[in-house]
């Protein structure tokens, strides 16, 4: 009876905090102007903090009114236990819509949006443009995920149109996330969105506590990955009857195979990437095209017998090392190209959150809002994976990550403890989340932006220029160059061959646009393209704006 009164009674608090906040949102306005679009409201919390309860109490508002929500998520396919908590809440599953979902059941699913008849999707960033009958609340959860940018075909952010959905369908829009994106946080700050902030954790559990190891004092044996100090803990935790978790965000065996007798390195035929060693498939794989070869027995280049060899780790080739240091306890791997796609990666959280493995290795998708009770060790075997990118968004971005990914330990009763691996313990990055001065990092990082005119105080705009032929792409990136004539205030960088100079067989040239926030940026894109003569032979121009992607 105590329990189902507490629970009753953070529902009362949770649905009143999201009433003031829209109450908030809705009169921040300035004097003498009302305000002609729905609120938009950040729910900002820690990892473990109930944003998901948060939310749940606005879509029950809008069942009560008989309206239909959405709730967008970055990994759909991998949401099994969120939909098994939806259930659980309202009595039903919402209706999951996504790229593996059956071309019949997909008609049905349209046909009852249309009709008001499905009440509420869960979705991909797809799912946005159901034809909804009455849509009365959008939630956009993990709002500072990068997948929610579409980069194929028409290029668009899930985020900002889902906004512009809410203002469409004259409905709140809810954005989630223990480490908003910048943008997002200064919008809160000009007081275009509310916010919710919940800076505990839900029952009183503690953030878990997280240190450095620092591989140039503490370096793992020769041939291995993990620290001696990781280890161990690793073996406190197991032994102790707790998870561990073993963070690297790297997909495969190993990066990269070459031949250490001519140096010949293993490089995808479309793409100008090397191939990445996946040992469980026995394969060279592009994770740009999707190559895939076998692993020869001799080096092609120079016929030399046994001398490939494996550089750098990936998830598999720590998978290795943990069964050699722990042969006696359950392990499993977390990673999304492993065989049996998107239904062995839900059976296997499953497992996961069930307790059936005593040590998880995975990569990035473990960080994204996974509820593990019984995880409380999380070891991050390279922080610095990311910090050296050229994205200006690397350090946002590392450290949304590695707040994510420490966040899963600790959520049950017992506290959690993380283990950073690095090189570089003083970068602003690994400083901010061992001392847990996330404002501090924001703060700077903003500033930062804001001094160098970046989004969201700038605008970028890509143009990306591919052809079947290197010299196509190149002249007619330098036929854009010359014809750009940009006005005050518009700087136009380029052409420039790109990082990943070819994929797929196109070979690529990018240009940058780089402007002021007030200056119209489609208008002068518009003319820019007019006045240059139009793409011929298999020459193709990609416009992006506010590009997530620098590859």
């Amino acid at each position: 009876m105590k329990d189902q009164a507490d629970r009753d009674m953070a529902r009362l608090t949770r649905r009143s905090l999201l009433t003031g906040a829209i109450a908030t949102a809705a009169g921040a306005v300035p004097p003498g102007q009302t305000r002609e679009a729905p609120p938009v409201i950040l729910v900002d919390g820690v990892t473990g903090s109930g944003k998901t309860e948060v939310y749940f109490e606005a879509i029950a508002e809008a069942l009560r009114q008989g309206r239909q929500s959405l709730i967008l998520m970055p990994e759909i396919a991998l949401t099994g236990a969120f939909l098994d908590r939806f259930a659980e809440r309202f009595g039903t599953r919402p209706a999951a819509w996504h790229s593996g979902i059956a071309a019949r059941r997909r008609e049905r699913i349209v046909a009852g949006v249309a009709s008001g008849e499905v009440a509420v999707v869960a979705g991909a960033r797809s799912s946005l443009f159901l034809p909804f009958r009455d849509l009365g609340l959008i939630v956009i959860d993990e709002e500072h995920e990068a997948a929610y940018k579409q980069e194929d075909g028409v290029s668009y952010h899930t985020r900002d149109m889902g906004v512009v959905r809410g203002r469409l369908e004259g409905c709140p829009v809810i954005l989630a996330s223990a480490t908003p994106s910048i943008e997002t946080r200064v919008n809160v700050q000009r007081g275009r969105y509310g916010r919710v902030a919940l800076p505990e954790r839900f029952g009183g559990r503690t953030l878990p506590d997280i240190k450095a190891v620092d591989l140039r004092r503490d370096p793992p044996e020769p041939g291995r990955w993990l620290s001696p100090a990781l280890v161990e803990e690793v073996r406190r935790t197991v032994e102790a009857g707790d998870q561990a978790l073993l963070f690297l965000n790297r997909r495969g065996y190993a990066p990269l195979t070459l031949c250490r007798a001519c140096g010949h390195r293993f490089n995808c035929r479309n793409c100008s990437s090397w191939l990445v060693e996946h040992r469980f498939r026995r394969s060279l794989v592009c994770h740009h095209c999707g190559h895939a070869e076998r692993v020869p027995e001799v080096c092609p280049a120079c016929g030399g017998v046994e001398t490939l060899v494996a550089c750098g780790p990936g998830v598999e080739r720590i998978a290795e090392e943990v069964a050699t240091l722990f042969p006696d306890h359950r392990r499993i791997v977390l990673s999304s190209d492993m065989p049996g796609g998107a239904e062995r990666l839900r059976r296997e959280l499953a497992a996961v959150a069930a307790g059936e493995a005593d040590i998880v290795i995975g990569t990035q998708l473990v960080a994204k809002g996974h509820n593990f009770p019984g995880m409380t060790l999380v070891g991050v075997l390279d922080a610095d994976i990311g910090l050296t990118s050229g994205d200006p968004r690397a350090a946002e971005r590392t450290f949304q990550l590695l707040q994510q990914v420490t966040g899963r330990a600790g959520r049950g009763t017992k506290p959690g403890r993380a283990l950073v691996q690095t090189y570089q313990p003083e970068h602003p990055v690994i400083a901010a989340l061992l001392s847990g001065e996330a404002e501090r990092f924001y703060r700077e990082e903003t500033a930062a932006r804001e001094a160098a005119g970046l989004p969201p105080f700038g605008r970028l705009a890509a143009l990306v220029v591919s052809a079947t032929a290197k010299v196509d792409a190149e002249a007619h990136g330098r036929a854009l160059a010359r014809a750009a004539e940009p006005p005050p205030g518009v700087t136009v960088l380029g052409p420039a061959e790109a990082p990943l100079a070819m994929i797929r067989g196109r070979y690529r040239y990018r240009l940058l646009v780089k402007t002021a926030r007030d200056v119209n940026l489609q208008a002068y894109l518009r003319d820019w393209l007019a006045r240059t003569e139009k793409p011929r032979g298999s020459v193709r121009v990609a416009v992006d704006i506010d590009p997530q992607s620098f590859l």
